[in-house]
């Protein structure tokens, strides 16, 4: 063989290894991060569950956006999203009462949905109330930056905000194409339904926080970890909660078809109890745990939503079934106000004690321990103004203040000493000043 064309194909033969070997690197961030497992179940969610025809909007800016192929399944009942249309392909399928699942293939049917309706909810139905307090509309038009310019205005996001004050809807304000009935994602204010759902099995006599042994497998140090202890995200057990090439929480949303399982397999870094480190994996076991036994997919539809009233509430589940408590929770801003003004109640709806008394107050007491940075103020699934040592987390707010909170800016505020609560819901993946706190502060102020 002549030796150009020995090494021409030497050459080529090295591009073709190196190519391989640039793909499987890849491959990880490719499907995850913010890559076509997200952006397949974004498209699959936020047409079949929000109702909307374009998820492209709920897509974060990053460099793997202009290289996407997205696209609905032929019945329109899914979604695939692949780099070109040629490498890591990821599906997301709609799964009827449970949202989208990603996965490489349609799951199989779990269990039927528990069906849910309105009737429990006192605020469901009304007609749309933008209010008419001048004060108020102003704080509320502060929270939709009324007063940035066009381009900061649009990179802030509000798409919605609901006030309720004394038990009353007493103002709302949605962004162009959302209103009163469009599902909006809560991410992690999931986390604080998973709260409530706890609370649900504790009032029922089904769990205490301090059962332990809670996985056959778990037969080293990890045999010591508590329900408190997840639900309080100081399990020990090892998490990177960074969007990342390979991190914990990007394997887990998007190539797991069994996060709890993914989730438990992770050693301990820390012994159970002793330090805090935020993690989306710790709500999620957590959730697999205490729906094994208890419906799956269909345990907050069963406990929570058909009790509340919270029609529009979907909680996504994975490829097994378990629902994702750590972030795949849809519902209007109504019905995510509706969950603050349940906690409000301290877990009593329409005359009826649902959780156990004193178990909101318990759970927004700030977790004392040692802290990873980012935590402050974490509590049981929902986050706390006051710190142990009885400082503020942020002085604008009364210390009495909790809140649920989630990416890209969803948040909804509860105010005991004011009997408020505030939700908003948006899309702001990379605005700094959600305007959380200060758009809180006026509302307090105009409605005193």
């Amino acid at each position: 063989m002549p030796r150009k064309r020995t090494i021409v194909i030497a050459s080529v033969a090295v591009l073709a290894v190196g190519a391989a070997a640039a793909y499987v690197y890849a491959r990880p961030l490719l499907l995850t991060g913010t890559g076509t497992g997200y952006a397949a179940h974004n498209a699959c969610a936020v047409e079949n569950i929000a109702g909307r025809t374009n998820p492209e909007t709920d897509l974060p800016d990053n460099p793997l956006v202009p290289v996407l192929d997205v696209g609905m399944t032929p019945d329109s009942d899914g979604a695939r999203a692949s780099v070109l249309g040629i490498v890591a392909s990821q599906g997301a399928w709609l799964v009827p009462g449970y949202g989208c699942t990603v996965a490489p293939e349609r799951p199989e049917p779990w269990g039927e949905a528990t069906v849910v309706t309105a009737a429990p909810n006192p605020y469901a139905d009304l007609a749309l109330t933008p209010g008419t307090d001048a004060e108020l509309t102003a704080a509320i038009a502060h929270g939709f930056g009324d007063d940035l310019t066009e381009q900061d205005r649009a990179a802030l996001g509000t798409r919605g905000m609901v006030v309720l004050k004394d038990g009353e809807l007493v103002a709302e304000r949605y962004a162009d194409g959302f209103d009163e009935s469009t599902p909006q994602l809560g991410w992690s204010m999931t986390k604080s339904v998973t709260n409530l759902l706890v609370g649900r099995y504790v009032e029922q006599g089904e769990l205490s926080l301090d059962d332990d042994q809670l996985r056959e497998e778990w037969t080293d140090g990890r045999a010591d970890i508590t329900i408190r202890h997840l639900l309080q995200m100081t399990s020990g057990l090892a998490w990177d909660e960074t969007y990342d090439l390979g991190t914990p929480i990007t394997q887990m949303l998007y190539d797991e078809p069994d996060m709890g399982a993914y989730v438990a397999s992770q050693p301990l870094a820390h012994e159970p109890g002793t330090y805090l480190q935020y993690s989306s994996g710790s709500t999620t076991v957590l959730c697999d745990i205490i729906t094994e036994t208890r419906g799956l997919a269909d345990a907050p539809r069963r406990e929570l939503f058909d009790r509340l009233g919270l029609a529009s509430a979907v909680m996504e589940a994975d490829a097994t079934g378990t629902p994702v408590c750590s972030s795949y929770m849809w519902a209007t801003p109504r019905d995510w106000a509706s969950i603050g003004q349940f906690a409000l109640q301290d877990g009593m709806w329409n005359g009826e004690r649902l959780l156990p008394e004193g178990w909101i107050a318990e759970s927004t007491v700030a977790v004392d321990a040692q802290i990873e940075r980012g935590s402050d103020g974490y509590a049981s699934g929902w986050w706390a103004n006051a710190r142990p040592d009885g400082s503020l987390v942020d002085p604008e707010l009364p210390a009495d203040a909790y809140h649920a909170s989630g990416h890209d800016g969803q948040w909804v505020i509860v105010v005991p000493s004011e009997d408020l609560v505030i939700a908003r819901l948006g899309f702001t993946p990379a605005t700094d000043d959600k305007r959380f706190a200060s758009t809180a502060a006026l509302v307090i102020d105009a409605l005193r």
